[in-house]
């Protein structure tokens, strides 16, 4: 693969997000929102679209099925710069879909197809052939495709390696039960991983922020950020510990924060890319996140370099 900066593997789903949502709706037969359409979902997809935008050529591998839902993805990809030759079309899948409900003060909860694309998108469907020729390889989620085991990632990072790729990853919250334990050998080979604080801390048994960090340093990983909702993300490797803060938002703007982790990930690759520091690049994330919350769905707000260039001015005037 060649004039590619990143490949991206992981979900390429659709997510259905309902805005506003609380207990209030079930005491109504039938109850009206603003808008409920279609909209992409998935860690991978998220970012490939996201650090496209930002100016940069993304390969995405993932599965969908060759359904109407996958044809929407692939339609969106395709529209959006990401390169696709490696997205694979499975007959046998069901392309999921993720309901998004989402309350008016911006957290949300999600509702997932068991038996779609997301649960049964395995190591098959990764080119390893392909890893190569790109400078970055982010695993969007570990635990988000439970078939994509520590046995897989292994396989897949070493791959990385072998071509001299910077390896990033995140995570969610285990679907089947796994522990650190499980994943601790793909790791080692991680050189920023991305958890948020829920996640890290349940992953850790942990509550602390830097002992949280060393569990995942003492294990190999060479940058760990966590990412701290409305305070920002904490950065930790063996030189630097701190917190970078999230940018402040006015209380009567709507948000919503899907996709927002994502975006984070997003920013901070693109800058990464540009070879800034790790204070700087988790600062660029943090401005790509506080644009995407400002629009519903996960992609519907970073357009552009430009525009998270200019939430950083108007920030700092």
């Amino acid at each position: 693969m060649t004039n590619v900066d990143v490949i991206c593997i992981g979900a390429a789903i659709v997510d259905i997000p309902l805005y506003p949502v609380g207990d209030y709706i079930f005491d109504h037969v039938s109850y009206p929102l603003d808008d409920i359409s279609m909209k992409i979902g998935g860690d991978a997809i998220n970012e490939a679209t996201i650090i496209t935008r930002l100016g940069n050529r993304v390969s995405l591998m993932s599965a969908v099925g060759d359904d109407g839902a996958g044809l929407f993805i692939r339609e969106f990809a395709e529209k959006n710069g990401i390169i696709t030759e490696d997205l694979k079309v499975d007959k046998t899948m069901t392309t999921s879909l993720n309901i998004g409900m989402v309350r008016e003060d911006g957290e949300r909860t999600f509702v997932t197809n068991r038996n779609g694309s997301l649960w049964k998108m395995g190591l098959d469907a990764i080119n390893l052939e392909k890893i190569n020729g790109a400078k970055i390889l982010s695993l969007a989620s570990i635990f988000n495709n439970p078939l994509l085991n520590n046995d897989a990632l292994v396989t897949i990072f070493k791959k990385a390696k072998q071509e001299k790729m910077i390896i990033c990853a995140d995570m969610v919250k285990s679907r089947l039960g796994e522990t650190l334990e499980d994943i601790k050998e793909a790791l080692g080979y991680v050189d920023y991983f991305f958890p948020n604080y829920e996640e890290a801390a349940e992953l850790t048994g942990k509550d602390d922020l830097s002992e949280i960090a060393d569990t995942f340093l003492d294990l190999g990983v060479n940058n760990v950020l966590i990412k701290v909702g409305k305070k920002g993300c904490f950065i930790k490797n063996e030189s630097i510990e701190k917190i970078v803060p999230a940018f402040k938002k006015d209380p009567s703007v709507k948000i919503d924060t899907i996709g927002a982790g994502d975006n984070f990930v997003s920013g901070f690759i693109s800058e990464l890319l540009n070879e800034k520091s790790l204070e700087e690049c988790a600062y660029f994330g943090n401005a790509t996140a506080a644009v995407s919350i400002e629009s519903l769905g996960a992609t519907a707000g970073v357009k552009s370099r430009r525009q998270v260039e200019q939430m950083i001015e108007n920030y700092n005037k």
